[in-house]
């Protein structure tokens, strides 16, 4: 019996084994390295692509059959016959020093950029004499700024910037066609066909000894270190002036499939195009291809050493070796391009969780890929969680309906698969284990412990007890710390179940209460949480410590797996992977951008191992190489592709743009060189003293400017680097003329004269009334004066009649008629002057020779009188009030000379005083005006001296200038009356 058991067992497991045998195959593949594509869907005008060229401010040029491209790593800016070009079919593409993109045509006329405009044989006249009625195959700028042509007809053309020299040979065996020109270190012009060498000697080219020869034009290129590269037969050739060497010999069959422009390393990797596809061939002579079977003419390597590949199928980007893509897919051995999960075993090998029930297994030493087969395909459809149990060399796997285990991974590999009793369903979510082999589930109707099971592995999900190994709500995930821990997620929030004593996290912070996709620890203790759509939360001590979203640099806020490794977090976002470095203070946050081609979305699973990073996607395995400390990038350079003035563009290199008044519209089109994928984030300003604003458009208008001087600035920023230094474009907006200062000024002066105007017809009406007013009071004046002439006029005649009535009493008839006489001639006088408010001096000193004279006889000659006039003064033209003196020396005769009894003298004198005044002194040798008046009773005023008084207080009043008298006495006796009067009054 026992025999037959042992038959039995025998059996069973060689079936097994056979079965194993039909259900796990090996392949052997090698991973492919992505390549990123770039062809008419992307906006190349065509994919059938000549010349690819990198200008020296990072832009990639593509010639093609329907025009040329300018490309960003963005955009493709296309020029066609439409913007200048003289034929759509660019066969290659030249910059020179100046900075001149060199566009080399099918139908041999020449055209080049430059700032941003096309110049071509009808705008620019040095194109119309570069005109050969050939093609040019080759183009060369020499150290002395002679630029060189090569044609494909027999003739060479020079040109030095002035002038041009065409070379053509008489010797049919060596004709110019398809001519190289090359620059030694020397200086030395040589000119290689495949026909033969010559040599310049500043004239003429003469024929030269040579070796082997160049398969075309294409096969030779100039060196950096001013050596030549060469194709022969053979393979690579060196030349140094006369020397030549075969660095590396190359298959015959590479270099006899129509080999196109090469490219030489500086380490002498040599990277070949053919009709066939790329190849580079290292000096040990390992070969390698890319992109076979597709037509390529030519490789380049940019400033960034990303491999450039122009093909008949668009063009391709080779990245740099440490941003290189690798990808493992159904074409590379796996069984399927849909990888759902991912882990990595002790021997080296990746597993793969598939679909259609397949694991495969990646070793990747060999890269030999191997594939189990799990019996139940419906169940098994999808293997989204794998879980690698390192101790017990076991391999648990998950699909949404089923879960089992591969025991003994190495070996036998028998598969169990997890069973409910009572055969109900339940949705599989996440799994866990514990340091004691404890397997936590979460479902979709909770988190269940399952203790370690070596022979069967099965449940009874109602033995399970709410609180202690069974969790109510729909679970999320479950996560076992070294702690033993359980941690876990689901519809309410984060939970820990620790020694028997659960702890609900969501009732602490709002955001412990959204869903968690994944839950990590790190050796400090502290939390990570993946939530869905609110970033990474980090948890410790029952507090949220730091949150990290979007704004920090996350690639997006829904984060779907964790992965810890040394001192960083790998993250899977739903738009890209990110990295944390924890050994940062500030948690920086690390995006690889140039991932993105692949990585941006899609990605299911991830693993870390110390060198590479290996992701699940939706497309196959693909890993690349990172490093172990955050790179250091590069601030993105701002270039500026275009200005638009009003539908006007400008050029760039202009230091200042004038705009008109009425072109107060500006549009700036600009982007960065990334050919990495990277997120770019822009800012600007238009004053340097504004504050900037952020954008993610590459292009920015500004309508309806105000007149002013602007600065346009704007800089950017990938997630990786800090802001670059601005890139400015100035530019000065016109004021409308109504908005000038010289019209402003005009309309300040012309409102000014109209205040001016108008306050001086105010001024002038205001003036008028006064004029009429003061015109009225000087009527009033006039009136009044002539009423004190009246009133002096009375006194006086009393005065005269008196004297007359002394000679008639006395009977000195003959007096009295002399008197009469006199006294008549002054009434006369008298009537003529008082009717006039001035007279000239020359009548009032008649008028006083009158008066004098009469004054004399009447008092019988008692005093003498003596009258000095100036000479320079002009008694006719010169004016002063009248009847201003009379009252003065009548006083001084009646009061200060009569009173003494021997009489006395009186002297008027008229001076000049300046040449605006008249001074009149009348001096009289009497009694004295003090003395006078102490020896009189009362208080007495003379009539003709207080009406004298008000009569030049009156004048005073209308004169602008007054008239003024001072009367004093002259020492012990006699008076002194000064009177000046103005001469314009």
């Amino acid at each position: 019996m026992t025999a037959i058991n042992k038959q039995l067992n025998l059996t069973g497991r060689f079936v097994f084994l056979m079965i194993l045998l039909l259900t796990i195959s090996s392949n052997s593949y090698s991973q492919t390295t992505n390549l990123q594509h770039f062809s008419t869907k992307n906006g190349l005008p065509s994919n059938n692509c000549y010349y690819t060229l990198q200008d020296s401010k990072g832009y990639i040029w593509v010639a093609t059959d329907a025009g040329v491209s300018r490309f960003d790593g963005k955009i493709f800016e296309n020029f066609s016959i439409d913007d200048g070009l003289p034929d759509n079919q660019i066969l290659q593409l030249k910059e020179d020093k100046s900075g001149r993109i060199w566009f080399l045509a099918l139908n041999g006329q020449l055209s080049y950029f430059f700032n941003g405009k096309i110049y071509n044989e009808t705008n620019e006249k040095l194109l119309k004499l570069l005109k050969f009625n050939a093609v040019i195959v080759s183009f060369f700028e020499d150290s002395k700024g002679r630029i060189w042509f090569g044609t494909n007809k027999n003739i060479l053309v020079m040109w030095d910037g002035k002038t041009i020299m065409k070379f053509i040979s008489a010797d049919l065996q060596h004709p110019y066609v398809s001519t190289f020109i090359h620059e030694d270190k020397l200086g030395t012009i040589w000119a290689f066909s495949n026909e033969c060498v010559r040599i310049f000697n500043n004239k003429t080219f003469k024929i030269s000894s040579h070796g082997t020869l160049p398969l075309s034009y294409k096969t030779i290129l100039n060196l950096p270190n001013k050596t030549l590269g060469y194709l022969d037969k053979k393979g690579l050739n060196i030349r140094n002036g006369d020397n030549q060497r075969l660095l590396l010999k190359i298959d015959t069959a590479l270099l006899n499939n129509d080999p196109g422009y090469f490219f030489l390393n500086k380490k002498d990797d040599l990277w070949l195009s053919n009709s066939n596809g790329i190849y580079h061939v290292e000096p040990s002579g390992k070969t390698t291809q890319y992109l076979k079977n597709i037509s390529s003419s030519q490789i380049i390597k940019d400033a960034k050493n990303n491999m450039w590949f122009t093909t008949t199928s668009g063009i391709y980007m080779l990245p740099q070796k440490a941003e290189r893509l690798y990808v493992v897919n159904k074409t590379n051995g796996l069984g399927s391009d849909l990888v759902k999960s991912i882990v990595k075993d002790n021997h080296d090998k990746l597993w793969l969780g598939m679909d259609e029930g397949n694991i495969n297994i990646l070793d990747l030493n060999t890269f030999k890929t191997s594939e189990i087969q799990l019996k139940d395909k419906k169940r098994y459809n999808v293997i989204k969680h794998l879980l690698y149990d390192t101790l017990k060399q076991t391999m648990y796997f998950a699909s949404d309906y089923g879960l089992g285990r591969i025991n003994n991974i190495y070996n036998t590999r028998n598969i169990d698969y997890l069973k409910e009793t009572n055969n109900r369903m339940f949705v599989i979510k996440s799994l866990s284990l514990g340091n004691d082999r404890t397997l936590a589930i979460a479902l979709s109707s909770g988190v269940y412990i399952l203790p370690y099971q070596v022979n069967k592995l099965e449940f009874t999900l109602s033995h399970f007890k709410q609180g202690a190994d069974f969790f109510t709500n729909r679970a999320y995930r479950v996560f076992y710390d070294k702690e033993q821990n359980l941690w876990f997620s689901n519809i309410t929030g984060l939970s820990e179940y620790s020694k028997g004593i659960l702890y609900n996290y969501f009732g602490e912070n709002l955001l412990l209460t959204k869903r968690i996709n994944d839950i990590q620890k790190l050796d400090d203790g502290t939390i990570v949480l993946a939530t869905d759509g609110y970033g990474i939360i980090f948890l410790k001590n029952k507090k949220v410590i730091k949150v990290i979203t979007r704004k920090d640099g996350l690639a997006n806020n829904i984060c779907k797996r964790l992965f810890v490794k040394d001192n960083y977090i790998w993250i899977i976002t739903n738009n890209g992977i990110n990295r944390i470095a924890l050994s940062d203070k500030q948690l920086s946050v690390e995006s690889f951008e140039y991932t993105n081609t692949l990585l941006a979305d899609d990605i299911n699973d991830l693993f870390i191992d110390d060198h590479y990073a290996y992701f699940a996607t939706n497309n196959g395995l693909i890993y690349f190489p990172y490093h172990k400390e955050n790179a250091q990038h590069e601030a993105p350079k701002v270039l500026i592709s275009s200005i638009v003035n009003n539908k006007t563009k400008l050029a760039l290199n202009t230091a200042m743009h004038t705009l008109a008044p009425s072109n107060n519209s500006i549009t700036f089109t600009y982007s960065v060189i990334d050919f990495q994928n990277k997120s770019i984030t822009y800012r600007y300003r238009l004053k340097t003293e504004a504050n900037w604003t952020e954008t993610k458009s590459r292009r920015l208008e500004f309508p309806s400017l105000e007149p002013g001087d602007y600065t346009f600035e704007i800089s950017a920023k990938s997630n990786n680097s800090n802001w670059s230094t601005p890139t400015r474009i100035n530019f000065s907006l016109k004021k409308h003329f109504w908005q000038t200062n010289l019209f402003l000024v005009g309309i300040f002066l012309l409102a000014g004269f109209a205040f001016y105007k108008v306050a001086v017809v105010v001024t002038k009406i205001q003036k008028n009334k006064e004029q009429q007013q003061l015109l009225l009071k000087n009527k009033i004046l006039m009136l009044e004066q002539r009423a004190l002439q009246a009133m002096m006029n009375p006194h006086f005649v009393f005065n005269v009649m008196n004297s007359i009535q002394h000679y008639i009493n006395t009977k000195d008839t003959n007096s009295a008629n002399k008197i009469l006489t006199g006294f008549a001639k002054l009434i006369r006088k008298n009537l003529e002057i008082c009717t006039k408010s001035f007279i000239s001096l020359d009548e009032e000193l008649e008028y006083l020779e009158l008066y004098l004279s009469l004054e004399k006889k009447r008092f019988g000659e008692k005093f003498k009188y003596h009258i000095h006039v100036n000479n320079a003064i002009d008694k006719e033209e010169t004016l002063i009030p009248s009847m201003i003196l009379q009252p003065y020396i009548e006083n001084a005769i009646w009061h200060g000379l009569m009173p003494k009894e021997d009489g006395g003298k009186l002297d008027i004198r008229i001076e000049l005083k300046g040449e605006e005044h008249l001074v009149i002194e009348i001096i009289d040798d009497g009694v004295g005006i003090d003395n006078s008046l102490k020896s009189k009773k009362g208080h007495h005023i003379s009539k003709g001296m207080s009406l004298t008084r008000e009569r030049i207080n009156l004048l005073n009043q209308v004169e602008p200038n007054p008239i003024q008298i001072d009367i004093k006495q002259n020492g012990i006796s006699g008076t002194f009356v000064s009177i000046l009067i103005p001469l314009n009054s």
